[in-house]
């Protein structure tokens, strides 16, 4: 009986500890995770969300994260619930069934279907709906959506905004290597690619990536709330030296970055050497 005992007070405890830590991880979530942090609280706080749509995300994450945490508790007291109901010193004679009776065959119905509806086609449901509403809602032209076309290699990214003549790949281009400055308030359209394997361009505080694949062109847009620097990381595994494969997002005020942009389509026009053939990595924009 110590024993069926002990293991209640561990998943008691255990469940205590997780309750605290969603807790703080909510009470901490608007900040932020601090990155330098090496407290465990800390680290289990999701990165600050600067997207206009990311709360999408975070909610359907959280909302499963609940869902299988209520689902575990549950199987919890049924598992060791019935472990000491029907413990061997309280019952004598072992009862033997093969659960084939109606109040076994609908106990289980009613779980299954509670756990279908409750967790599989609610999510679904409202994935599907925010991704046909929004994720696929394209910026039209008429909004003046920021173009930045993204080139992964090992183990670097590289980016490139179009000059003034609103062309890519041609001389006034401006292109940045692990350094991506976008406006916020602006919708912003992203096409990716890779030079060699597989990549994924993720931006944590926007709540979105995508895969960089050799040979074709990945789209993806977001929009931004939130001036300041923030990391951008590559999701897949894609060598040796995949853990290096970080840059840096700076997002500026409309008139801060108008203000960086021309600065730098000036320098372009500079410092661009038509000769060099690496520097024209880029392809004519597609439009959908």
């Amino acid at each position: 009986m110590s024993g069926i005992f002990g293991i209640f007070k561990f998943i008691v405890s255990s469940m205590g500890v997780i309750a605290t830590s969603l807790m703080l991880s909510v009470a901490n979530a608007k900040d932020g995770t601090d990155y330098k942090s090496t407290n465990y609280w800390d680290i289990t706080v999701p990165p600050e969300d600067i997207s206009v749509n990311g709360h999408l995300i975070d909610w359907l994450f959280n909302y499963t994260t609940y869902m299988n945490l209520f689902f575990f508790i549950l199987v919890c007291a049924g598992l060791f619930g019935f472990a000491f109901i029907y413990h061997h010193k309280k019952n004598k004679k072992p009862l033997y069934t093969y659960g084939n009776k109606p109040v076994h065959i609908w106990t289980v119905t009613i779980i299954g279907v509670a756990v279908f509806i409750g967790i599989d086609a609610t999510i679904s449901a409202i994935s599907n709906n925010d991704l046909r509403n929004v994720f696929l809602n394209w910026p039209k032209e008429e909004e003046k959506p920021l173009k930045v076309q993204v080139m992964a290699q090992q183990w670097v990214w590289k980016f490139r905004y179009a000059g003034k003549d609103e062309v890519f790949n041609t001389q006034d281009d401006v292109v940045t290597v692990n350094d991506l400055r976008v406006p916020i308030n602006r919708k912003l359209l992203f096409q990716v690619t890779s030079k060699d394997v597989i990549h994924s361009f993720f931006l944590p505080n926007a709540r979105r990536k995508v895969d960089a694949m050799p040979g074709r062109i990945s789209r993806i847009w977001m929009e931004l709330n939130k001036a300041g620097k923030w990391p951008i990381a590559c999701a897949e595994m894609c060598g040796t030296h995949h853990y290096m494969m970080g840059a840096k997002l700076t997002t500026y005020t409309p008139e801060d970055f108008e203000s960086w942009l021309g600065q730098a389509q000036r320098v372009a026009m500079e410092v661009n050497d038509p000769e060099d053939l690496n520097l024209y990595w880029g392809w004519k924009w597609e439009v959908r």
